[in-house]
């Protein structure tokens, strides 16, 4: 199977051939580090974990990287605000940002760059497009000129007039045109300053990007990635100092994610889907929502749709995220069950059990689960359509889960079946990993309240069973009730009653 990528840049799906055979490199823009990390921080950092995975999964060597902005207007303005220093509310915020992406697993970027550390770099990009007539210094300032690159727009698809929308002009800069920006700018008095050639200044916010990418990806690579909203103007403004300064093709696949959106209760009761943005008010923080509701569910709820998708975050979708990441939990659970022994991080899945299987009246069960990881997989080269894969996998839970049935595993258990439903489960745990799911990643506890929950569960358990033999069936409905209304279910089961928090 050959992958195929949505590419911004052609507007289509193109097939993947990665610039150096066998290697990727991708480029996220990361956050500027001014505001405590919210769920939107967090889409592209799980989306390009996976895509990492599965091009590992293929055999590709990836390297990736991630810019932390922590030189910006935003940082001087909430610092000024808090009276402290930008230095400071950048370390602080960039090390919840980092703790943040611990907790939901991702543990595979290789470079966080930060742009105050990479001041020689940029400033030798701005050198040379100067150089080469692409950018011009006026009063402490540098500006690319925008009429020097043809191709300027070729990302964003935007016309004149709509490049021109939104800019503005700056009083006393000497910038020549609306549309072109700020390479390097003056500083101002109590603003973090560097020396350059052009006098104390700080980088423009587009130019830090193009200098870091460059520094560990080299001039042309394959995978830059971010949020809708960075398309322009910032992707479009590195598109064109990068290849203006290098004069060599910048990124041959343009990836960009959809945004976040909350669910907002009108009047009358209709519910309307804004952006998630701080100037609405309307942020989930990351850190509460994962560790209220777990790195799988924030990382389940993200995958479930398409990453070019807007992110709903709503009653009903996180809902259904919940409902569908528990399919997975009660089979895994299931199986422990039966075979008394959890499911392996990564093990032997149904394409070393099909051999046996195939030759017996089981084939067919065989023939279904390799069927579907085909899906998976099939889903996935389609621009990582971790929706569909994940569809695929719930096929498959419902496979095995009928294969379980259909044999009635739980009340006569054989060996030669029993090794054939762990096969199947094995198979979507798995895929799973590939998606970073199932990770079984929580917040570490400590013994004693890890094992109370347990105790507590096993005394009601008893208590209801008590009931039921003493025929005081109100009682014995009463405290399923009452755990179900604390989202606890009790699952009657010829082996006892198993418990599990929905």
């Amino acid at each position: 199977m050959s992958l195929r990528v949505y590419n911004t840049l052609s507007k289509q799906k193109e097939l993947f051939e990665s610039v150096k055979p066998g290697q990727v490199g991708i480029y996220l823009c990361g956050p500027t580090v001014y505001k405590p990390p919210h769920m939107g921080h967090m889409v592209g950092p799980v989306i390009f974990d996976t895509v990492k995975r599965y091009l590992q999964y293929k055999g590709f060597t990836v390297r990736w990287v991630v810019n932390i902005t922590d030189v910006d207007d935003k940082l001087i303005r909430e610092a000024e605000e808090r009276k402290t220093t930008v230095a400071a509310i950048a370390e602080q915020c960039t090390r919840d940002y980092l703790e943040c992406l611990s907790l939901l697993g991702i543990e595979s970027i290789d470079h966080f760059p930060k742009a105050s550390e990479h001041i020689n770099e940029i400033i030798a990009m701005i050198q040379e497009l100067i150089a080469r007539s692409h950018a011009y210094a006026s009063e402490g300032n540098v500006w690319f000129d925008v009429t020097t690159d043809a191709d300027y727009g070729k990302l964003s698809h935007r016309t004149a007039d709509e490049q021109e929308s939104g800019t503005r002009d700056l009083e006393g800069s000497g910038k020549r045109s609306r549309l072109d920006f700020a390479l390097w700018k003056a500083a101002k008095p109590g603003e973090p300053a560097w020396e350059s050639p052009w006098g104390q200044g700080r980088p423009g916010w587009h130019i830090e990007c193009s200098a870091m990418s460059t520094k560990y990806l080299g001039e042309s690579f394959d995978i830059h990635g971010g949020g809708l909203d960075l398309l322009f103007p910032h992707h479009e403004n590195e598109l064109a100092q990068s290849e203006c300064a290098t004069g060599h093709p910048f990124v041959k696949y343009w990836m960009h994610n959809g945004l976040t959106r909350i669910a907002t209760k009108l009047p009358g009761g209709q519910v309307k889907m804004e952006k998630q943005s701080k100037s609405l008010g309307n942020v989930i923080d990351a850190r509460e929502l994962i560790t209220t509701r777990g790195a799988d569910f924030v990382r389940y709820l993200l995958l479930s749709s398409h990453y070019r998708s807007p992110i709903d975050f709503g009653e009903e979708v996180m809902a259904s995220a919940k409902k569908g990441l528990a399919t997975f939990q009660r089979l895994f659970d299931r199986v422990h069950r039966l075979t008394g022994k959890a499911l392996a991080d990564k093990g032997d899945d149904m394409d070393r059990a099909a051999g046996a299987l195939l030759e017996r009246e089981h084939a067919g069960y065989a023939r279904a689960i390799l069927a579907l990881k085909m899906k998976f997989l099939e889903m996935m080269d389609d621009d990582f359509n971790t929706a569909g894969a994940i569809a695929a996998l719930h096929e498959m839970a419902g496979e095995v889960n009928a294969f379980i049935e259909k044999n009635a595993l739980e009340q006569k258990k054989q060996d030669e079946l029993l090794l054939a439903t762990v096969a199947g489960a094995q198979t979507i745990k798995n895929l799973g990993n590939v998606l970073g799911l199932f990770s079984g990643k929580t917040l570490p506890t400590t013994g004693q309240q890890d094992a109370l929950p347990g105790q507590l569960m096993e005394l009601l358990i008893r208590l209801r069973q008590e009931a039921r033999e003493s025929k005081n069936f109100a009682l014995a409905d009463s405290i399923r009730k009452g755990l179900a209304a604390i989202n606890i279910t009790l699952e009657d089961r010829p082996g006892g009653t198993e418990w599990r928090r929905e």
